[in-house]
């Protein structure tokens, strides 16, 4: 019980990121491979957005994590503060 209170306590932090990502299947094809490799996480993207944007959502988010992870597949992905 006591491990269930610290998850209920966890804070979900919420990250911004500028990609380069401009099409539906480009973006489909990340939030597959990313939920894949961090499935706690909640990934949606913005492509209205002049800077197309992917927002992550979770505990203990590591932001450069997910630079390496989606600059490894070929896009660019940089952090907003």
């Amino acid at each position: 019980m006591y491990q269930f209170k610290e998850l209920q306590e966890a804070e979900s932090v919420v990250e911004i990121f500028k990609t380069n990502i401009q099409e539906e299947s480009d973006r489909d094809y990340v939030i597959a491979v990313m939920q894949n490799q961090f499935p706690d996480y909640k990934i949606n993207f913005d492509l209205e957005d002049c800077d197309k944007i992917l927002r992550i959502e979770g505990v203990d988010l590591q932001y450069d994590n997910v630079v390496n992870h989606v600059s490894g597949l070929g896009y660019t992905c940089v952090r907003l503060e």
